[in-house]
């Protein structure tokens, strides 16, 4: 109905420039909502306004949960936008799930159980959501090394067979989007064409083209050498446990040793076979109903 409360939701994915895209609705905030827009957006990265605490259902979680779910979803919501019907940007990599189960051979299993506790916790119409993409390859590694920043990891190699044989991959996450949020549009983007942060922040909310916003001067969540993966995994190996003001001095202090050592890579022929299905599952979502690939 027209007099709902209309939400737009950049859903990530993961390893996609997120943070960025967060620190560019911090920048822009007085301009947003000048025109009328609400703004929820996380601060876990250092963006200084960001406050929305997000909590919606992990794998551990028993069946039924969603009404519980989507009561704090409600909350947090409110909280961000107490006005019924003044629409609301939410932006949140964590929708789909997280990527710590990637080692596990799981490709985000509490997605539609999460999808389902939002839905019913907005409370409002999905007017359109982004979704960015990244190739399987770099997403793993990608998501590995994160991880590897403030969590012992045990090493790449002995994950690789499980993240090749990963039975799910990006048409599903996207077809679940589409048929639990029912959003009046569904964008996906793949991330070597999702452009700059404000160009994503126009495809996401249409008619933002003649307001004046500016792309973040400010660089957030680096990623980290391998040489200082390698002297955090060496601290955490052997008991160590590193506030967050530890691990990040200790990637500041290796940020310029850019050599090479082997911490997280696929083969050659690995990085064909997932390079093919990114490409194959590209063209699957493409062909489906409800959904822009851009």
């Amino acid at each position: 109905m027209a007099d709902e409360k209309p939400f737009f939701l950049h859903a990530g994915a993961h390893r996609t420039g997120t943070s960025s895209f967060q620190m560019c609705l911090h920048e822009n905030r007085n301009a947003l909502t000048g025109a009328g827009y609400d703004l929820a957006y996380p601060g876990r990265d250092g963006i200084p306004t960001g406050t929305l605490g997000l909590r919606l259902p992990a794998p551990r979680h028993k069946q039924g949960g969603t009404e519980r779910f989507a009561g704090r979803v409600q909350e947090a919501v409110t909280q961000h936008s107490p006005d019924p019907t003044r629409p609301l940007i939410l932006s949140e990599e964590n929708i789909p799930g997280r990527m710590l189960h990637f080692s596990k051979a799981q490709f985000y299993p509490a997605c539609e159980a999460r999808l389902m506790a939002l839905k019913e916790g907005l409370k409002g119409r999905v007017a359109r959501v982004l979704f960015v993409l990244r190739p399987y390859d770099q997403l793993y590694v990608s998501g590995f090394r994160k991880r590897a920043e403030d969590n012992k990891v045990d090493d790449f190699n002995d994950l690789r067979p499980q993240f090749m044989a990963m039975e799910r991959g990006w048409p599903g996450i996207v077809g679940a989007m589409r048929d639990i949020l029912q959003p009046a549009q569904l964008i996906v983007v793949p991330y070597a064409r999702r452009g700059s942060s404000v160009e994503a922040l126009q495809m996401l909310v249409p008619g933002l083209a003649d307001l004046p916003l500016q792309e973040p001067q400010q660089l957030v969540n680096l990623s980290a050498t391998d040489a200082a993966l390698v002297a955090l995994q060496r601290r955490y190996r052997a008991g160590e446990e590193l506030e967050r003001a530890q691990w990040k001095a200790v990637i500041a202090d290796h940020a310029n040793d850019r050599t090479d050592h082997g911490f997280a890579a696929f083969s050659e022929a690995e990085v064909t076979a997932l390079t093919q299905r990114y490409a194959d599952d590209l063209s699957r979502i493409d062909a489906m109903d409800g959904v822009t690939l851009a």
